[in-house]
């Protein structure tokens, strides 16, 4: 009662915001990125902290070296290291099951340890789904644990995850010495062999496993399956744009084809000197005299032959092959939406697809349903596949970048050399100088990634464009925006009241209890809100108990760290397992069926090495 007592009226205020942002994180009516600057501007008129204290996050140097790792993942992405390593584990499928798995879940925790788990599993999906397509299994069984590992590769070194990094920069604060880089390593280790081991065991609760097993001839999707499954070829028709046509001079944006008779320009082709080209169309593609256009019409009900005789065109017959024959100028990919989108509750119009992307959209299926009419007004949503045609190097603009799209299925046919492929060794000569620099702490963190990321351009492995568009912007000013509110429970007396009451709970029970409760409190928020968030507001709590108990503060972040990343017990608790929810196949029970007891397990565990380890 007392302490209910002692909590100040600023006090309830800060906890009021605190509600009100995780209930708007939990309805995702408000991009987290929004929510977290309305949290700024509360805490500015409240009065509660001052502009410096508000904006102390824009100084924080973590955030500066979370977005150069964007760039260094970036960099290997644009090199194809990544790629290579997923194409080296397809060759390793040799229909063992066990083996792959291992080799999966190793493969990606090592790439995570270095990338942006989100990124991995975004290459991975299509890599999971061919080996499964190869060894004639379910991807159930094989992308529950994929989403296992890039959740665990957070784990495995101070810079795989923004937790951690918050973790490291409360350390210091409280004026203890800063993690090593390699400090996480043996946690994450010890989380990746029980992860292999449980799923091992626990994937044949994801499914019946009757599916037969004998090997077949894996043949990856080809654009002529594609064009199958969308039913593109029923919907395609070539037209001549003949002399007189009142389509000449304009371009395809002004010709409102789409909005008026649901119709899109796939490709033009057209006479360059002495040899017919493909063009790409996009908005501003100008229709000439003897254009041969590619229609995708989604209008049953449109009078093919009337339409060209009003615009002066001549029809062409389709021949079957036209996508193969054409397949070096026109590509096409299945892609899906990541759960981070920008776009999602938006329609396709209205983010302006084609503008955005240089890509039309030719179907989406939603479920069982395949959508071909209307494509303009679809909304985007997580799970749909969107069924995407263009120019080769806007789909691996597109497969590289995963911001808003991760690639669910490319074509045999695309061209897999990655933009800079040549300057993969110097990508890795990169990324090994900056693990060195920090493990040898010569320079600080975030100078090391700094280096890195100079180096990486010197040697063209990315450019500028590129560079600043793999930068995360909303997950920065998610973790900008959140910060005020450690700094805020501090000042009016909310981390020492958080302190009293689990040291009057737990603290006799002494440091594993503290530990395990730290843990479950973090699993729990974890749930509702971001593992950065998470971390943001949990960690001044650990070294504040730890002060309190009188205790070294190690063992409490690195516990809270890896809770914060333990995001296994519900498909909503990480964007990781939303990306494979649909590829899987899941329902929402079979994340609680796997998740919560390797939650537990994980729990465990890290209870009992955590002071072991860090004593």
């Amino acid at each position: 009662m007392e302490h209910y007592l002692s909590i100040s009226p600023q006090l309830f205020l800060v906890l009021a915001f605190l509600v009100v942002a995780v209930w708007l994180f939990i309805t995702n009516k408000v991009r987290m990125d929004v929510v977290a600057l309305l949290v700024m501007i509360a805490f500015s008129l409240s009065g509660i902290l001052s502009v410096p204290e508000i904006l102390a996050g824009f100084s924080d140097p973590n955030i500066i070296l979370i977005a150069l790792l964007f760039i260094v993942g970036e960099g290997l992405l644009r090199t194809g290291v990544a790629y290579q390593v997923s194409e080296w584990l397809i060759k390793a499928a040799d229909n063992n099951e066990v083996k792959i798995l291992v080799l999966l879940m190793s493969a990606v925790a090592g790439l995570g340890a270095f990338m942006s788990s989100t990124g991995i599993v975004a290459i991975f999906i299509p890599v999971v789904l061919a080996i499964c397509a190869q060894m004639n299994i379910s991807p159930k069984r094989l992308m529950m644990p994929l989403s296992v590992a890039g959740l665990t590769s957070g784990m495995t070194t101070l810079i795989a995850t923004p937790p951690n990094l918050i973790a490291n920069a409360e350390l210091v604060r409280a004026g203890e010495p800063a993690l090593g880089f390699f400090t996480f390593t043996p946690i994450g280790l010890m989380v990746l062999v029980l992860g292999i081991g449980y799923m091992l065991f626990a994937r044949r609760f994801l499914d019946s496993g009757s599916e037969s097993k004998e090997k077949s001839n894996y043949n990856r999707t080809s654009m002529n399956d594609l064009i199958e499954s969308y039913q593109i070829q029923d919907r395609s028709k070539q037209a001549l744009v003949m002399a007189g046509s009142s389509l000449i001079g304009k371009t395809l944006d002004e010709l409102h084809l789409h909005s008026q008779y649901r119709i899109l320009v796939v490709a033009v082709e057209r006479w360059r000197r002495i040899r017919r080209i493909v063009v790409t169309a996009s908005a501003l593609t100008d229709v000439r005299e003897k254009d041969i256009l590619l229609l995708d019409i989604a209008n049953s009900e449109l009078d093919w032959q009337a339409f060209c005789q009003e615009y002066g065109l001549k029809p062409i017959e389709v021949r079957g092959n036209y996508y193969s024959e054409k397949a070096k100028s026109v590509g096409m990919a299945e892609i899906s939406p990541i759960p981070e989108s920008t776009n999602l509750g938006k329609t396709v119009r209205e983010i302006k697809f084609q503008h955005k992307y240089g890509l039309i959209i030719g179907g989406v299926k939603r479920g069982n349903k395949l959508i071909t009419e209307d494509l303009a007004n679809v909304v985007i949503t997580i799970g749909d596949q969107y069924l995407v045609i263009g120019d080769w190097k806007q789909i691996r603009e597109l497969r590289s970048s995963n911001q808003d799209f991760f690639m669910l299925n490319y074509p045999s046919e695309i061209d897999q050399v990655a933009p800079a492929i040549t300057q993969a060794p110097h990508a890795i000569l990169s990324v090994v100088t900056m693990v060195l620099l920090m493990v040898t702490g010569l320079v600080p963190n975030v100078i090391a990634a700094l280096i890195a990321c100079l180096m990486l351009a010197k040697f063209r492995c990315i450019d500028a464009r590129s560079a600043y568009n793999s930068v995360h912007w909303p997950s920065l000013i998610l973790i900008v925006g959140m910060m005020p509110f450690a700094i805020a429970l501090n000042k009016t007396g909310g981390i020492a009241l958080a302190v009293d009451g689990l040291i009057e709970l737990v603290g006799e029970w002494g440091i594993h209890a503290v530990l395990a409760s730290l843990f479950i409190l973090c699993a729990v928020i974890g749930l509702f809100i971001s593992n950065t968030a998470t971390a943001i507001l949990m960690t001044p709590i650990g070294v504040a108990l730890a002060a309190e108990l009188q205790t070294s503060a190690l063992p409490f972040v690195i516990t809270i760290a890896v809770a914060a990343s333990a995001a296994f017990m519900t498909p909503v608790s990480s964007p990781v397992n939303t990306m494979v929810l649909g590829p899987g196949g899941y329902k929402f029970s079979d994340f609680l069926k796997i998740g919560v007891p390797f939650t537990l397990i994980v729990m465990i565990a890290t209870v009992l090495v955590v002071p072991i380890l860090f004593a």
